[in-house]
C-alpha cells in the first residue's frame, strides 16, 4: 500500500506524512509545556509564577506526567467503542489546543492554569493512544518490515518536537514570559491541527469508524456513569474543601494513592478473574508483574527531568555551552537529541544480541543506568554546594539515563504484546504505560525526601534503590525466563 501510486513519504503511505506531522506539533506543544512548567509553578508572583515550593512543583508535575499516561486507557475505550480513531485525534488535539490557551492567558489567577492542565491530560488521552493505532493501520496486516519501518520514522517526528520545544519555548519564556511560552505551545498544537485537517484526505478512511460502537442504550449508559462519576469527584472535592484541610500538596498525595491502586486493581482482576486463563498464561503474568515493577522503579527516575533536574539546571548550573548561553528549559533538550542518536545504533545491537541478552537482562541493565546517572547527579549536586557547577554535568546524566531509556522502552512494549494472556491482548499496552503513570506519581512526591535529606544524598538514595533492583532482577533472571518462556539459542545471530 503506497497510496495508489500517488506521493509517498520516504516510501511510506502519504498519510504517515500527515500522522507525523500532527504527532510532531503535539509532542512540540507537551515537551514546550513540560520544559517550562516546573520552573513556572515555583516562581514567585512578583516573577509572574504561581509560587509553589519546589516541593509542591515537583509532585504536580509528576502526578501531571502520571495522569497523561493513565487517561490513555479510557481514551483507547472511547475509540474503539463511540468516535473512532480519526475523530478523537482531532478532538484530543483541539481539547489539547484550549488547554494550552487557557494557560497562556495572562492574567494572575491561578484557574486558568488548573484548566489548562485539566484539558491537556483529557485531550491527550483521546489523541495519544489513537494517533499510534492509525499508524499501524496505514499497512496491511501481512505487512510488518514496512510497518515497523513507519513507527521508526513515527518516532523520529516525536523525538524532533521534543528536542526543539525546549529552546524555543523556553527562549520566549525567558524574562518571565511564562504566558508567551505557553502560548507557543499552543501555536504548535494548532498547526498540527491544520496539518491533520488538510491532510485528513490521505489517511484513505483510515479510524474513521469505532471498531464495536456503543449501541443507544450502552451510551446512554456510559453517558450516565460518566456524569455520576464527575459529580460524586466535584462533591467529593468540595466536601474536602469544605473542611479547610484541602492544599495542592494533600491533593497530589491523593491523586498518587488512586495511581497507585489502578494497576493492583487491574493486575488483581487478570489474576483471579475467570478469564480462563491457563496455567502457562497466569505464569507469564507473575513473571510480567515483576518486569512492570521494575519498569515503574526505572520511570520514578527517568521522568524526574522536569521538575527536580530542571531545578537543578536552574538553581546550581552555569548556563552555558560552548561559550553560549542557554536556558534552563534547553536542558530538558539533551535527552531526545540523544534519543535521535542512539535509537539506530541499539536498534542495531538487539539485532546483533539476538536472543542472547533476555528481556530481564536488558531492563536489569536500564536500572542500573538510570542509578549510576543519579550517582553523578549526587557528585554533581556535591560540587554545587560550592558554586555553581557546569552544565556538562547534566549532558553526561542524560547521556547515560538514554542508554537505559533504550534498552527498557521499546523492549517494555515488546515483552507486554509476548506475556499477554490472550483474553487480554488489546488491553495490555495499556498497561505498560500505567507503569510510566505510577513512577512519575511516586518521583513527583520523593521531593518530601529533602526535608531531611540533603541534595546529594537524596539523589544517592535513588540511586541506590535503582542499582539494588536492578542486580536483584539480574540474580533471577534465569527464573524469569522459565517462567515467561524466554529461552537462550546459542546458534542465533
Amino acid at each position: 500500500m503506497s497510496g495508489g501510486g500517488g506521493r509517498t513519504f520516504f516510501g511510506h503511505p502519504w498519510g504517515l506524512a500527515t500522522l507525523f506531522g500532527t504527532e510532531m506539533w503535539e509532542r512540540f506543544s507537551w515537551y514546550g509545556l513540560r520544559a517550562i512548567l516546573a520552573t513556572f509553578m515555583a516562581a514567585s508572583p512578583a516573577q509572574q509564577g504561581l509560587g509553589l515550593s519546589q516541593e509542591t512543583s515537583q509532585a504536580v508535575v509528576g502526578v501531571y506526567g502520571a495522569l497523561i499516561y493513565l487517561v490513555a486507557l479510557p481514551g483507547g475505550w472511547i475509540a474503539d467503542r463511540i468516535l473512532g480513531a480519526r475523530r478523537s485525534v482531532f478532538w484530543g488535539g483541539f481539547v489539547i489546543m484550549l488547554g494550552h490557551i487557557s494557560m497562556a492567558i495572562p492574567v494572575t489567577s491561578p484557574f486558568f492554569v488548573w484548566l489548562g492542565l485539566l484539558l491537556i491530560i483529557t485531550g491527550t488521552g483521546l489523541l495519544k493512544p489513537n494517533i499510534s493505532v492509525m499508524v499501524g493501520r496505514l499497512y496491511p496486516e501481512e505487512d510488518d518490515g514496512r510497518r515497523d519501518a513507519g513507527f521508526s520514522l513515527f518516532y523520529l517526528g516525536i523525538n524532533l518536537g521534543a528536542f526543539f520545544a525546549p529552546l524555543v519555548v523556553g527562549w520566549l519564556a525567558t524574562g518571565n514570559r511564562w504566558h508567551l511560552g505557553f502560548g507557543a505551545a499552543a501555536v504548535g498544537m494548532a498547526l498540527g491541527l491544520v496539518q491533520y485537517v488538510l491532510g485528513g484526505r490521505s489517511l484513505r478512511g483510515v479510524g474513521e469508524r469505532p471498531g464495536m460502537r456503543l449501541s443507544r442504550r450502552e451510551r446512554r449508559r456510559f453517558g450516565g456513569l460518566v456524569a455520576l462519576g464527575v459529580v460524586l469527584a466535584a462533591l467529593a472535592v468540595g466536601a474536602w474543601a469544605a473542611t479547610g484541610t484541602l492544599t495542592i500538596d494533600r491533593f497530589t498525595v491523593a491523586l498518587t494513592l488512586v495511581i497507585l491502586i489502578v494497576p493492583v486493581v487491574y493486575f488483581g482482576y487478570i489474576m483471579f478473574g475467570s478469564h480462563d486463563l491457563s496455567e502457562d498464561e497466569r505464569i507469564r503474568m507473575k513473571a510480567y508483574i515483576w518486569l512492570f515493577i521494575a519498569a515503574a522503579i526505572f520511570w520514578m527516575l527517568y521522568d524526574l527531568a522536569p521538575s527536580k533536574l530542571l531545578f537543578f539546571a536552574q538553581d546550581h548550573t552555569d548556563l552555558s555551552l560552548f561559550g553560549v548561553p542557554i536556558t534552563p528549559a534547553t536542558t530538558q533538550s539533551f535527552n531526545p537529541l540523544f534519543i535521535m542518536i542512539f535509537v539506530p545504533v541499539f536498534a542495531a545491537l538487539w539485532v546483533k544480541l539476538g536472543t542472547r541478552v533476555s528481556t530481564p537482562q536488558k531492563f536489569s541493565f536500564a536500572l542500573v543506568m538510570v542509578g549510576l546517572s543519579f550517582v553523578v547527579m549526587a557528585l554533581a549536586a556535591a560540587l554545587a554546594g560550592t558554586g555553581r557547577v557546569s552544565v556538562w554535568w547534566l549532558v553526561l546524566v542524560y547521556l547515560i539515563q538514554v542508554f537505559g531509556e533504550l534498552s527498557l522502552s521499546p523492549v517494555g512494549l515488546s515483552v507486554t504484546t509476548k506475556l499477554a494472556p490472550e483474553a487480554f491482548k488489546g488491553q495490555m499496552l495499556g498497561i505498560w504505560f500505567i507503569a510510566v503513570s505510577v513512577g512519575d506519581a511516586i518521583g513527583g512526591q520523593t521531593g518530601r525526601l529533602n526535608r531531611v535529606l540533603s541534595e546529594p544524598v537524596y539523589y544517592l538514595v535513588l540511586a541506590v534503590m535503582a542499582i539494588v533492583a536492578g542486580l536483584a532482577l539480574l540474580m533471577f533472571t534465569r527464573k524469569l525466563r522459565v517462567m515467561m518462556a524466554e529461552h537462550h539459542e546459542p546458534g542465533m545471530r
